[in-house]
């Protein structure tokens, strides 16, 4: 005789067996917005990402540029997509911290991305054309405070981790130079080379790339330890001057995603890091392998939001 079931046990098999099989992710190519220009630090470690990513995920993982508007055009993108796990911003300081305290209206609403993977931390070189005459940071510093007003720092954007980089200093020091904002990194780095402006905050990899020849001086680095790739070059504080200047970057997904897809997203990041050719090219930039899990990366995101918060609110910042 067979043994007889109650008839919650029948609901649940039969539930069970009509169940549809779970579905394999990711079904699809995964982007990862930049939402900077191509060529930068940002783009160029995104890229060696993804390159180990593919055979991990299965589908090719794609690296789409959409700059603008300090990050904010790329996050809008991300914002409204189909939160499924196949699209993803690739976020720092600029969208996630900055943005929402110097736009009075923004288009999307950090808060409301779904953390998914911290995978790098960027440490920032104070840079000097090479016609300045400022080998060091003391000669630096003697230069601008001799001429008041007059020397001139780029930024890859008002509001952007690289001007903010550089107030730092100024309010350190005490200086007063002129901010020339330009449209992204590349640009920027260009007026250095080419003499039109005297310094810069870079990622410490184009700092390093731009130093060989001696087109730029590197005078220091904005960490709380020397960058394997120059460890020549003293950071800040060991010159007496206690600031620190760093991005980070993270891999973000609209509101909704479901956690199995978030859970094999940061499992992917988690594995490509340990890649060799992703930390070769990590290294090259000057830019650090740095993995947050998806709670991780939620408990950074707000305390790093307090920590520009603090920045901006004293510089009063506002770009609309």
């Amino acid at each position: 005789m067979p043994n007889p079931l109650s008839r919650r046990a029948l609901l649940a098999a039969g539930a069970t067996l009509a169940a549809p099989p779970a579905l394999a992710f990711p079904d699809q190519p995964v982007r990862l917005v930049v939402p900077w220009n191509a060529g930068g630090a940002t783009d160029v470690v995104t890229r060696a990402l993804a390159q180990a990513m593919t055979p991990l995920a299965g589908q090719p993982v794609i690296v789409e540029n959409r700059p603008g508007a300090n990050g904010a055009i790329g996050a809008q993108a991300v914002a409204t997509a189909r939160p499924d796990g196949h699209m993803l911003l690739v976020g720092s300081a600029e969208t996630h911290a900055i943005n929402p305290l110097v736009y009075s209206r923004l288009a999307y609403d950090p808060a409301a991305f779904t953390p998914v993977a911290g995978f790098a931390q960027g440490p920032f070189a104070l840079v000097v054309r090479s016609g300045l005459g400022a080998e060091t940071l003391a000669d630096f510093l003697r230069i601008a405070r001799a001429q008041p007003g007059r020397l001139t720092y780029a930024s890859w954007g008002v509001g952007s981790t690289s001007q903010l980089a550089a107030v730092r200093v100024i309010q350190a020091a005490g200086l007063d130079l002129l901010h020339v904002p330009f449209t992204g990194a590349a640009p920027a780095y260009t007026a250095l080379v080419a003499g039109q402006v005297d310094a810069m905050f870079m990622n410490a990899g184009p700092a390093e790339s731009l130093s060989r020849d001696g087109r730029v001086r590197i005078l220091g680095i904005g960490a709380a330890e020397r960058v394997p790739l120059i460890p020549h070059v003293p950071t800040l504080r060991e010159q007496g001057l206690d600031v620190e200047a760093a991005n980070w970057f993270g891999l973000l997904g609209p509101a909704g995603v479901p956690a199995a897809a978030v859970a094999r997203l940061a499992a992917i990041v988690g594995e490509a890091l340990r890649a060799p050719a992703t930390i070769e090219g990590f290294r090259a930039q000057g830019i650090l392998p740095a993995f947050l899990g998806p709670e991780e990366m939620r408990r950074f995101l707000e305390a790093d939001r307090e920590r520009w918060g603090t920045v901006i609110r004293a510089l009063n910042i506002r770009l609309d």
